[in-house]
């Protein structure tokens, strides 16, 4: 697939950009977390960012995304702070949701997030009331919801595609199959070979995308988004992709081959994919990346930084945020 001509400079360093964030954020979580310092379970998006980038770029603040307990790359892409991000993680009282959510519970409803999510599948009714809401308001905007493949497997997600269906909600489902529920090979717990042919089920258009394909994502969620905008109700789409460290921070990942993710790393990251495709193009240089890459380090820094320099919640932050307050 050639570089798309919608796409110009601007856009496409700012699809770099996130996708450089979300590795770099994500390469010294994995770093961090070996130290010790940051508490609970951390899950890494590293080697899925094409699938995040490709589809978020279509979307503003007005729409709303769900996320998963893999949800750090989703909420960068969707432009919620690095360094609110990196401090919730900490534990901090600086962090987007005050150290009280830490990893899986990243959420900033003003950027229309609605949050990563401990609850496999559980993304699926949020965005359904999320795209409810969007088309009873008229605001012409969109819901989408992150799942993996262990999660296609889950009665709410099927629930939810037969509602958004049956309402014709605004809505793309985008299933990353990375190919491993937790530690269990998709092959073996996916009746279906693709998830995407179960969209026939609800009604729905049903489309596979490679994951490694910054460009191919883009068109692919694109569709479905204009689809889902303009009234013709929600699409399931398919990413698949793998995921470079193990399901969560300390898993041994001894249910993959060897050399499996060195081998991905070598020939299929999507980063390295998309620079080859816009060098070649002479859309953008090795120059403009390569700058891009020195301020995203430097923010990365910056953010662990004053992270581990930011103060924890204390008791008295123990009852605050639990009630909504209507004007």
């Amino acid at each position: 697939m050639a570089v798309s001509n919608q796409l110009g400079k601007e856009t496409l360093i700012e699809a770099y950009r996130r996708m450089r964030t979300i590795r770099e954020f994500e390469e010294r979580l994995h770093t961090e977390f070996a130290t010790g310092e940051i508490p609970g379970f951390v899950h890494l998006y590293a080697g899925e960012e094409a699938s995040a980038v490709g589809t978020i770029l279509h979307l503003n603040d007005a729409d709303y995304v769900a996320t998963t307990h893999r949800g750090h790359g989703h909420c960068i892409a969707k432009g919620v702070d690095v360094h609110g991000m990196m401090a919730e993680i900490y534990g901090r009282k600086t962090g987007v949701c005050h150290g009280k959510g830490g990893s899986m519970h990243i959420a900033d409803l003003s950027k229309g997030m609605l949050g990563a999510n401990g609850i496999v599948g559980a993304g699926g009714p949020l965005v359904c009331g999320a795209a409810l809401a969007a088309k009873l308001k008229k605001t012409g905007g969109v819901g989408v919801c992150f799942f993996g493949d262990g999660a296609s497997n889950q009665g709410v997600i099927f629930e939810s595609m037969n509602l958004a269906s049956v309402w014709r909600l605004p809505v793309v489902f985008v299933a990353e199959n990375n190919g491993y529920a937790e530690a269990t090979s998709s092959t073996w717990s996916v009746a279906s070979d693709n998830i995407a042919d179960r969209a026939n089920g609800f009604g729905m258009p049903g489309v596979i995308v490679d994951g490694f394909d910054f460009f191919a994502v883009h068109e692919a969620v694109g569709e479905a988004i204009s689809r889902a905008r303009n009234g013709g109700g929600p699409t399931l789409v398919e990413v698949k992709l793998s995921r470079y460290f193990g399901h969560f921070e300390g898993d041994a990942q001894t249910y993959r081959a060897p050399g499996e993710v060195q081998k991905l790393r070598d020939e299929k990251d999507c980063l390295k994919r998309f620079e080859e495709r816009v060098v070649r193009a002479e859309v953008l240089t090795t120059s403009d990346l390569r700058a891009v890459d020195a301020e995203v380090k430097a923010l990365i820094d910056d953010s662990v930084v004053k992270a581990k320099a930011a103060p924890l919640p204390t008791a008295d932050d123990l009852l605050t945020d639990v009630y909504v307050s209507y004007p």
